[in-house]
């Protein structure tokens, strides 16, 4: 079974920074591709980024790039998005997911197979 955990957000001020962390179970991710979505109240889930186990293919949305860095520990089972000078419109429930029947790290979500709850992130100004 896929599970998929992730921890770290929090509520901090504008500028400041945060580490998300999902631990994923149930698979090696040495073989996949692992993107970070997130979903703000009212509006549609939007892709963040994605690495896929092709170090050289790395997506951001065009809203964090620059300030957001994802990483990954095959050793762990970890995927990681370092998130530096944050912005209130960063606030959102964050996600991550395994895409598992492909490794085009697409920023469609449906193309995504497993996910996990949900890390909220909050943002004041």
């Amino acid at each position: 079974q896929v599970q998929l955990v992730e921890s770290g957000g929090g509520s901090v001020n504008a500028g400041e920074s945060l580490t998300l962390s999902c631990v994923i179970t149930g698979i090696s991710i040495e073989y996949y591709s692992i993107g970070w979505f997130r979903q703000a109240p009212g509006k549609e889930r939007e892709g963040v980024s994605c690495l896929s186990h092709n170090p050289r293919k790395t997506w951001y949305s065009v809203s964090v790039k620059d300030r957001f860095t994802i990483s990954r520990d095959n050793a762990k089972n970890t995927v990681s998005l370092q998130m530096n000078s944050l912005k209130p419109e960063d606030t959102a429930l964050y996600y991550c997911a395994v895409e598992s029947t492909s490794s085009a790290c697409s920023r469609d979500a449906n193309e995504y197979d497993y996910w996990g709850q949900g890390t909220q992130v909050t943002v004041s100004s």
